[in-house]
């Protein structure tokens, strides 16, 4: 009797404090919700070199508010999902899940088209927000519709504790934008186009499993955030498409991005100034124009990129590889940058520093000053070149490049050894490094 008096009390406390993921109110498939294939947050309980990026750790605490997560549909708050204009409609329902001091979930459901013009779904909110996108999000072709910020399409902005994931589609229809270019006809003047996905001043945030597809000009930005975890990324656009970066990361603290396949007309990861603590693995590259560190320093600039490391990733076809630029006249440094275990397959341009980038009409004016760049690994890169030059590492006569190391390196051209140029750089070479630049 005193075993039955000790248990069964325990036994209750425990089963209503177990997490119910897989119960939660108000979730269900027929709302786009498929409990076997994804998590509700809040919040993610993840790490990145050890370091919690959940600010709220899971806890029989945690069970129970996990079981009161409340749902938010986007249909409905009016969205049809049949292509037509759903944008009041989003507002309206992030209002609610922003405004909800339960943790949300607000659903985009699947089978669905939604057409959306500009759209800022802005913090901060009361409590933890999972978007998860099980539809399709199309940007609105009229461009008159982005005249207030030509910069931005979708924006997510001062929010913490975020996730957007769903394996729904993100399609920022560019072909207007892309025919409208200067970069593809040199009788237009030069504007501005929208990133599809922007992420301005988040902290602790998951993007994963998502398709974005045909961006205005960027696909998605991460801008000023701190705790980022991105995965499960499929991003594509035409090889000839302007502008259209896979991944741009600015001013962004603490972020890793993983198991991505990225095929675009520009960089599949660009990572700009103010940009620290920065890990890309299992990444899939090409078409493109590679992953770059840069531009920096453009417009005699200062700028600062420190601790970042690419380690796994195929290249294929791209116009250059693992790459750093740099414009002159510039000033800070580019620093603590390890390129490691990297495919290339027909890449031109497979390792390069270039201090003297210059992406103008007309040619840029040589200046002494410059981004200073130091301590950079390039260890276990193999494969095949499509240019007769696998390595350039054309540096400053005033700011030469410092503790560059050439570790394992075997890149060729048809079958026979590449070449290598390098210049005002002090390079250490390690192993076999073929081409060699000694």
């Amino acid at each position: 009797m005193s075993l039955q008096t000790h248990f069964i009390p325990s036994l209750i406390v425990f089963l209503l404090s177990f997490p119910s993921y897989y119960s939660l109110p108000g979730i269900s498939k027929a709302s786009g919700y498929d409990a076997s294939a994804g998590r509700v947050y809040p919040w993610y309980p993840s790490t990145i070199q050890g370091r919690n990026f959940g600010s709220k750790i899971m806890s029989s605490k945690m069970g129970r508010s996990l079981a009161a997560v409340k749902t938010f549909n986007v249909n409905d708050y009016g969205a049809k999902g049949d292509g037509s204009d759903a944008t009041e409609a989003f507002n309206n329902a992030w209002r609610a899940a922003c405004s909800s001091s339960q943790g949300s979930v607000l659903v985009v459901p699947k089978n669905k088209n939604y057409l959306l013009k500009p759209i800022t779904f802005e913090g901060p909110c009361k409590s933890s927000i999972t978007v998860q996108i099980y539809g399709t999000l199309q940007a609105s072709a009229d461009r008159s519709a982005y005249s207030k910020d030509l910069t931005r399409w979708l924006v997510f902005e001062n929010v913490q504790n975020l996730a957007v994931e769903g394996g729904g589609t993100i399609n920022g229809n560019g072909k207007i934008w892309w025919e409208n270019s200067c970069k593809v006809n040199d009788d237009l003047s030069c504007k501005d186009a929208p990133t599809a996905l922007i992420f301005y001043n988040c902290k602790n945030l998951v993007v994963k499993n998502l398709k974005i597809q045909n961006a205005q000009k960027m696909h998605v930005s991460f801008e000023k955030c701190v705790g980022v975890e991105v995965s499960g990324l499929t991003i594509t656009a035409p090889a000839d498409s302007p502008n259209t970066d896979g991944i741009h990361v600015t001013r962004t603290q603490n972020i890793q991005i993983s198991s991505s396949v990225i095929g675009t007309g520009d960089d599949c990861i660009s990572i700009v100034s103010g940009s620290q603590k920065v890990q890309a693995t299992g990444i899939t590259c090409g078409p493109g124009h590679g992953i770059s560190i840069g531009s920096l320093g453009d417009g005699n600039s200062e700028a600062h990129v420190s601790d970042v490391t690419v380690n796994g990733a195929t290249l294929t076809g791209t116009t250059n590889g693992v790459r750093i630029k740099t414009w002159q006249g510039g000033s800070g440094s580019a620093s603590n940058i390890k390129f490691q275990n990297i495919e290339m397959h027909n890449v031109k341009n497979p390792i390069i520093i270039d201090q003297k980038y210059c992406d103008q009409d007309k040619p840029c004016k040589s200046q002494s000053r410059a981004v200073q760049v130091q301590n950079v690994l390039y260890q276990n890169i193999k494969g095949t070149s499509s240019s007769s030059e696998a390595i350039q590492i054309d540096c400053s006569e005033k700011f030469p490049c410092k503790g560059i190391v050439l570790q394992g390196i075997d890149l060729r051209v048809g079958g026979k050894a590449a070449k290598a140029e390098c210049n005002n750089a002090k390079i250490i070479e390690k192993g076999n490094v073929s081409p060699s630049c000694t």
